[in-house]
């Protein structure tokens, strides 16, 4: 009996070892994962890596690679030749001195707006400060004051960007510093301070004439900056500078800060990460545009409410003129309205892209919601935005460490007549006495875009500190999308003006990316040239003929070069910053001595590009390609909306000319449209 206990111990000793090194070896496993997903190995060392992070979007492809070599993806994705030769160029080419080390004279400006009035009237506050040979206090940004919600870890401007690398950036154009001196303070808090409330057409004249003398005396002024900007976009010949000096704000000192920047990138690099190009587009569809252009039809329901209230609105403060109710139909068919995302599906298809295409959507406001997108989403596979290319925890990084907020819809205070009849209630007549009726049950309204209050009120509640607070995050998510849209391969924008009539996000974009890169792809559509195509297809919206087809694709490959001249008309007069060519452009000449006549007149150069620029451009064999030997005809009748199955099958079922010339979208895609369908009740 003793062995066999004996033995038995011995048994559960070895099984217990056994665990143990189990344990050990498990642990020991883990840990080299870990060091594998964080390491690797490679020819030069040890390479360490970012984070993992998870994230939503998985992207579906028809073929693994996309040849680049091919005339399709050189006329899709191929840079704009005609362009090369422009180059940015915003440095001081005349006599610029030097601010003065010690300014008695002080700059303080208060702006509102939307991120690009933002953007703007920082640039226009600097050229004035330049012009009046003053200090400029870093600006405040009413959206991200404290009282707004936000945290307390930013103070107004540093919440959008980098205050270290603005003033660096301007040290040799103005004088910045954070804050006013303690002598001005205190005049500040008392409103001694005089205050000017200016407009976004103020010329030069009434600086120099009336600012000026005022800032003279007080040795401070305040501009309070509500109109998307504080100096006319247009200047004399001889204020040229101060137009490079806007584009040296614009596109080299306003930089956002660190986390927005870090957090741009990494949606970037998770673009890219398939090895595809990849287009951005701007709906350029919020609900000030829309009730400014008279574009409320153009939507159902509680929408239609909501951009008639606004437009309501703008007639009572004088913002809009005419009357409330607009021939929506008749103000698309004008080019007055957006394009909605289904006809810009529908254009980039027949211009080519196929239905995998990375398609990345910008703004901090798609009004209509994911319904106007269904289309959108069916017709391409690959559609993302910001929150399907980060976590959660990502963007709640970028915001601080904000407090919470209980009380969501704050009460009202009972009125004085109601307290009277409660405390009479209680003192009159004998008991018992029935129980007065309960109170009214406290409306509460969604915060995230469901207006509730249309059907029951005139009168828009005053936004609960929610609300503004996600105006403020709205901001950092234009930030982030502004800084993709720049970078991407193909920029389309659905609408370029803003709730005031004004060139708004996408026109900044558009003017960014012709400064920087004017060979990258942008078109400038159209809009009553697109509506009119879409009228002719309208009985049979997916089945565009072939010769439609060719007409679209004309349209959009002029709209990269023909359409500069009259944006250059439409645009500049308003913001100079959406069209900075020629005055923050050079040219650098090619080495075969090729002549820039064919350049559109709006962007003729007459400077060259100084020597340290770098080498002239070389002209190579085959880069001067007509665009039409380009235009391969590679859609029949139905390939819009018919997956390719391959260039051997195509040609086997007669060059794709009919329904057997591709496969036909996944059941998700049909299964959406049918949803849209049922939506619209059938009818277009």
């Amino acid at each position: 009996m003793k062995g066999d206990a004996g033995g038995k111990m011995i048994i559960k000793s070895k099984l217990k070892w056994v665990g143990l090194v189990g344990l050990v070896l498990s642990a020991l496993s883990l840990f080299t994962h870990f060091l594998l997903a964080r390491y690797s190995y490679t020819e030069e060392g040890i390479t360490e890596y970012q984070a993992i992070t998870i994230f939503s979007w998985r992207p579906i492809f028809e073929n693994a690679d996309l040849s680049s070599n091919n005339k399709l993806y050189k006329r899709l994705w191929g840079p704009v030749r005609r362009l090369e030769s422009l180059q940015p160029h915003a440095k001081p080419r005349a006599h610029y001195s030097v601010p003065v080390s010690e300014s008695d004279r002080y700059i303080f400006v208060r702006i509102r707006g939307g991120f690009h009035e933002i953007r703007s009237s920082i640039c226009d506050a600097v050229v004035i400060a330049r012009l009046l040979n003053a200090t400029l206090v870093i600006p405040e940004i009413q959206s991200t004051t404290s009282s707004k919600g936000i945290s307390a870890q930013f103070k107004s401007f540093a919440y959008l960007y980098n205050e270290d690398q603005f003033m660096a950036a301007l040290a040799n154009d103005i004088l910045v510093v954070k804050t006013l001196p303690k002598t001005l303070k205190g005049a500040r808090r008392k409103k001694e301070i005089p205050s000017f409330k200016v407009l976004n057409s103020q010329s030069p004249y009434y600086y120099l004439h009336h600012v000026l003398p005022v800032l003279i005396r007080h040795s401070v002024v305040e501009l309070v900056v509500s109109d998307g900007g504080c100096l006319q976009a247009t200047l004399p010949p001889d204020l040229e500078e101060y137009q490079r000096l806007r584009c040296r704000v614009a596109f080299h000192a306003l930089t956002f800060r660190q986390e927005v920047q870090e957090l741009a990138t990494k949606i970037l690099h998770r673009l890219r990460a398939p090895g595809r190009p990849f287009i951005a587009y701007d709906p350029g569809m919020t609900r000030d545009a829309l009730a400014y252009h008279g574009c409320a039809e153009l939507f159902q329901d509680v929408h239609t409410e909501l951009i008639q209230h606004r437009r309501l609105w703008m007639l009572k403060r004088g913002i809009v003129k005419g009357n409330l109710t607009v021939d929506s139909n008749t103000q698309r068919l004008n080019g007055s309205c957006p394009l909605m995302p289904e006809e810009i599906g529908i254009i980039l298809r027949a211009y080519g892209y196929s239905w995998d295409t990375i398609i990345y959507i910008s703004g901090g406001e798609v009004f209509g919601g994911q319904k106007k997108l269904i289309p959108f989403h069916a017709i391409f596979e690959n559609v993302v935005d910001r929150t399907s290319l980060t976590t959660s925890w990502e963007l709640n990084r970028i915001y601080g460490r904000e407090a919470n907020l209980v009380d969501k819809y704050p009460k009202t205070p009972p009125s004085a007549e109601k307290e009277m009849r409660h405390e009479a209630w209680k003192t009159s007549g004998q008991r018992p006495r029935p129980l007065p009726p309960p109170p009214a049950r406290p409306k509460s309204y969604h915060i995230e875009g469901w207006w509730g209050w249309v059907a029951e009120s005139d009168n828009e509640p005053e936004s609960t500190v929610i609300e503004l607070r996600t105006n403020a995050h709205k901001l950092l998510w234009e930030a982030i999308d502004y800084m993709v849209c720049v970078e991407a391969d193909v920029f389309v924008p659905g609408f370029d003006r803003d709730g005031k009539g004004r060139p708004n996000f996408a026109s900044l974009v558009m003017g960014h990316r012709l400064y920087q890169s004017a060979t990258a792809k942008s078109f400038r559509l159209d809009r009553k040239e697109i509506a009119k195509r879409m009228e002719e297809i309208s009985d049979h919206l997916y089945e565009a003929n072939h010769t439609w087809i060719k007409s679209v694709r004309s349209h959009l490959r002029e709209s990269l070069l023909d359409r500069l001249t009259e944006e250059s008309k439409a645009s500049k007069s308003l913001s100079f910053l959406s069209f900075p060519v020629p005055e923050c452009s050079c040219l650098r000449s090619e080495s075969k001595g090729a002549s820039t006549s064919q350049l559109p007149a709006a962007i003729k150069v007459a400077r060259s590009c100084p020597a340290w620029m770098g080498k002239d451009v070389v002209s190579r064999p085959g880069d001067k390609e007509n665009e039409d030997d380009l235009d391969e005809d590679d859609s029949g009748p139905f390939g819009l909306f018919f997956r390719q199955s391959g260039g051997s099958s195509n040609r086997n079922n007669g060059g794709g000319g009919g329904r057997g010339g591709g496969e036909m979208m996944s059941s998700k895609e049909e299964t959406q449209m049918e949803d849209q369908e049922e939506m619209d009740g059938g009818d277009r």
